[in-house]
């Protein structure tokens, strides 16, 4: 009797120490964190965060950013908020990209300074941050930015704008983005500065936020609409926005005699630009922020030296009607670039 439980306490103590370092092996795998980029020996693991996956622009974005990093060995992994102005989608976004191991994290903010904490959080574990096509703010919150500068592209939809009302006095809709967002606060100011406006102005007919959405911006414009059509000119935060206020003004029969002015470059935005259902818009080129971002965060990877600094990828007006003064370039050319890497 007193082998047999000998050898019963043996056992049992073999199996404790063996379940032990089977439980340590598995804490340590949960903890690599962030600045580990899923270990050296494996591809540089790079973290997208998109303000949604349903916008043109950023899925062009995206495949833009999964197409450089196959280029470059490395792994992209996009994640996107439910829906523009999603903070929270993006904060667990973040959070998720940490736990895998990430190198790098590129995001466009849907709330500039919302998702402050998170980010410090995840430089906090040796991340890189960089902010592709919108802002923080601070600034200060990534290490390095890659967008257009939107006030130069709304100050080139206003000047246009301007220009094409030949002298009338403008009586304008503005059609904004999302409260808290540097990209629309950029543009809006930038568009009436380019038409000699300033906030609150008397020229302002009437306003509304539409999350970059064209249902939204649709759905607004009629509201608006309902307390006075005598309006010459809207504001549109992008191309999705102006594809909904031309669907609201053509059903009352305004679109003859308002000018639309938007901001994206899309390839469709050349053909509506071409049909008249807008103007004109200001081109981007988020393959550029995109392929420009993951090459940062593969030199960081490489060197450790983190990027810095803001970078300017540039914007072109595009219109079938040149106006006088106003640098352009017509649909034509805007099919050949559209969204494309060429800055100009």
């Amino acid at each position: 009797m007193v082998q047999r439980s000998s050898v019963l306490i043996r056992l049992v103590a073999i199996g404790a120490a063996a379940a032990a370092l089977f439980t340590a092996g598995c804490s340590a795998e949960r903890t690599g964190g962030g600045g580990s980029a899923g270990g050296d020996t494996g591809p540089v693991k790079i973290g997208l965060v998109t303000k949604t996956d349903t916008n043109p622009y950023f899925v062009t974005l995206r495949d833009a950013a999964k197409a450089a990093a196959q280029q470059q060995g490395a792994e992209l992994i996009a994640l996107a908020g439910k829906f523009d102005g999603d903070n929270e989608g993006q904060v667990a976004a973040i959070e998720n990209l940490v736990q895998q191991g990430v190198k790098g994290i590129l995001i466009t903010p849907s709330n500039s300074g919302g998702i402050i904490g998170a980010l410090q959080q995840a430089k906090s574990r040796g991340v890189t941050v960089i902010a592709l096509d919108t802002e923080t703010d601070p600034t200060s919150a990534v290490d390095a930015t890659w967008a257009t500068d939107n006030t130069s592209a709304g100050e080139k939809q206003g000047a246009y704008v301007k220009a094409a009302l030949n002298g009338t006095a403008p009586k304008v809709l503005m059609l904004d983005g999302t409260p808290g967002g540097a990209v629309d606060t950029q543009r809006h100011n930038g568009f009436l500065k380019g038409m000699g406006l300033a906030n609150g102005a008397a020229q302002i007919v009437g306003s509304a936020n539409a999350n970059g959405d064209q249902n939204l911006a649709q759905q607004a414009t009629e509201n608006l609409l309902q307390r006075s059509t005598d309006i010459n000119a809207v504001y549109t935060l992008n191309e999705p926005t102006a594809r909904g206020a031309y669907a609201a003004l053509s059903a009352k029969g305004l679109t003859s005699r308002v000018v639309v002015g938007s901001i994206d470059g899309g390839c469709q935005a050349m053909a509506d630009v071409k049909d008249g259902k807008y103007v004109a818009t200001v081109m981007q080129f988020p393959k550029k922020m995109a392929q420009e971002g993951v090459t940062a965060v593969v030199d960081f990877a490489k060197s450790g030296t983190k990027p810095t600094g803001f970078h300017d990828t540039g914007s072109e007006l595009i219109t079938e009607k040149p106006l006088a003064g106003l640098d352009s370039k017509d649909t034509a050319w805007g099919l050949q670039n559209c969204w494309g890497s060429a800055g100009g």
